[in-house]
């Protein structure tokens, strides 16, 4: 699966966080062994703390509201 998304839930203020990664981010997340080490890198550009988070990644995003 190739990831387009990165979807954050930030259990410590109640946010939902998208992320269309870039392909530039796409690229730089191939040089790492485990997906989850990338997204520490992108903690301080997208303002999160993964400590705080439950993640996913999806190849297209699809969303459900009620």
């Amino acid at each position: 699966m190739k990831a387009n998304y990165l979807i954050l839930l930030d259990y410590s203020v109640g946010e939902l966080i998208k992320i269309r990664l870039t392909e530039e981010e796409k690229i730089e997340s191939e040089s790492y062994e485990d997906f989850e080490e990338f997204i520490y890198t992108l903690e301080d550009k997208y303002n999160f703390k993964l400590s705080n988070c439950s993640w996913m990644c999806c190849e297209i995003l699809s969303e459900r509201s009620y």
